[in-house]
Formats: C-alpha cells, structure tokens, sequence
C-alpha cells in the first residue's frame, strides 16, 4: 500500500519523512512519552532516523499506516495503525507537549479511523487500542473517540522498564462513537 495524506479542518497527515527526524527526535525527549510510549528509552538521534526513514517502508509492508500530524510545516505528533491481523489494527500515538490540550489528536484520530475503516482506506473490521494501565490521558483521549473498554491484560505491554499491566479497548465499523463510561477513568475520580 502507498502511503496516504489526510487531512482535517486544522491538520495534514502525511508519513513521516527524513527531514520530520529533527522534530521527531525534540518531541521524544518529552518525558511522558517515554512514560507511556514504547519509544525506546533514552531516545536518541539515531532512533528518530530510523523511524523517520523506513515510515514508508512500513506502509509498503502493510505493517503499519503511519502519519506525521502536521499544522503548516510544524509536526504535532504522530498516528498510526499498526497492522495486528489481516483486517485488524491498534491505534497509536503520540503528541509533541507543545501541542497538547488543543484538540489535536481527537482531530486527526477521528480522521484516520475514518480512514481505517473505509473500503478505499485500511477496510479493517476492528481496531483496537492499547496502553500502560494508569495512562489516563491516552484513555480519556480513546474514550473520548468511542472506543469501547474491554478489559486490564496482566504484564502485556512493554515499556522501557520492562512490562505493565496493559488497559484494551476496541472500536468496530458500526460503533456510534459516543462516549462511554469506563470504569478505570470512573475509579480515578472516585473519592476515597
């Protein structure tokens, strides 16, 4: 598959390139996306590159869909789907600190869902999401998109200290998208 520009009312998604490896380097310094990304940590020059240089290739490889989420020539953050089955993917991303808090993933996630489900997009049946248990920004973010919570996986994602219990959530073609309660966000604004 060849890669795929999108865009939004604010943004342009497009894959990631050589010259996005400087920003993308900057945005993974950030503390919190080493937290709850699987970057590698400590994230080096030489991993932004990398990751930079063989986006497209990824796309080729039907791995995974990956889009640099960019506001005139300034890079946001990325997005992907990454390919789990031969009609399922799980979202991923990550946004700059710079650009947090103002809609930017909400934005460009709707868009790229969109995209994943259509039949000239990724016409996947099912994606799902995934992150560190206590990641509360990144499911408030997945709530928020209507992805429905499935469960806590014990051990089940890596991370630069090893593995964490994992928070699952999915997202079929025919879901409404409404935001529903989920009980790990509930519990974290209970009083005690």
């Amino acid at each position: 598959m060849r890669p795929v520009t999108l865009t939004s009312d604010r943004f342009v998604m497009s894959v990631p390139v050589p010259g996005d490896a400087e920003a993308v380097f900057d945005a993974c310094q950030d503390p919190e996306i080493q937290r709850w990304t699987t970057v590698p940590s400590p994230y080096e020059r030489v991993h932004a590159v990398e990751y930079c240089t063989t986006a497209a290739a990824q796309w080729q490889s039907g791995a995974e869909q990956l889009w640099a989420i960019r506001d005139g020539g300034l890079l946001l953050g990325v997005i992907g789907l990454h390919r789990t089955s031969d009609d399922s993917a799980d979202l991923g991303y990550w946004i700059g600190p710079t650009a947090r808090g103002r809609g930017v993933l909400t934005e460009a996630a709707r868009v790229v869902l969109d995209w994943g489900f259509a039949a000239d997009g990724g016409a996947y049946a099912r994606i799902g999401w995934r992150a560190a248990a206590g990641n509360r920004a990144s499911a408030r973010a997945a709530r928020a998109l209507g992805f429905r919570f499935e469960g806590t996986s014990r051990m089940a994602f890596p991370s630069a200290r090893g593995r964490e219990d994992a928070w699952f959530a999915g997202l079929l073609p025919d879901d409404d998208r409404v935001p529903r309660d989920w009980p790990v966000l509930a519990a974290a604004s209970s009083p005690p």
